[in-house]
Parts: C-alpha cells; structure tokens; sequence
C-alpha cells in the first residue's frame, strides 16, 4: 500500500515537471509555474499588464514560457494593491 502512494507522488512529481517544459502555458500551466493565483493572472491578462499570445480568434489565452520569464526577471509590479489602483483607473477611463 505504501509502495502504491509513493508511487503515486513520484508519478506526480514527474507530471509535474514536464509539464514546466512546455513552451506554450495555458492559466493552468501559468498558475503552477509562477505560484500566482488563476484570479491574479486573469486580472492581469484583462489589464494588458502580462505578455499573451495575440492571436485575436482564439479565446483562450496562452503565454509563451521564454517571454514570461523575461517578464518575471523584470520584476513587473503585480501586487494585489497595484492591480486594484490599475483596474479602477481602467474602469475609470473607460467610463469616460
């Protein structure tokens, strides 16, 4: 039984890996890549703030891995508190 559960977690372990050498992430893949919340990589997809593939016709959004982690090493501001201040003067602005 304990044989079973470890390999269980190795398998895992080894998904989990692979999963990180894809070049093309899906919110999913980003989410466990980065560590930011599914909602925060929302927020910043909607903003413009975090680099996305620009195909227009396909809804779903992608990222490809060498240009976030360009993006990543730029140190961007994603705090909770500067995505708030960017939503309201996006919301603002589009108001007008």
């Amino acid at each position: 039984m304990e044989k079973d559960e470890n390999m269980v977690e190795l398998l895992r372990d080894i998904k989990g890996l692979l999963s990180q050498q894809k070049k093309i992430m899906t919110v999913d893949d980003l989410s466990r890549y980065t560590g930011l919340s599914k909602s925060k990589i929302y927020k910043l997809t909607q903003q413009r703030l975090i680099p996305t593939g620009g195909n227009k016709h396909i809804r779903q959004k992608f990222f490809d891995k060498d240009t976030i982690d360009a993006w990543l090493m730029g140190a961007p501001n994603i705090s909770d508190d500067f995505l708030e201040m960017e939503f309201d003067r996006q919301l603002l602005k589009n108001r007008k």
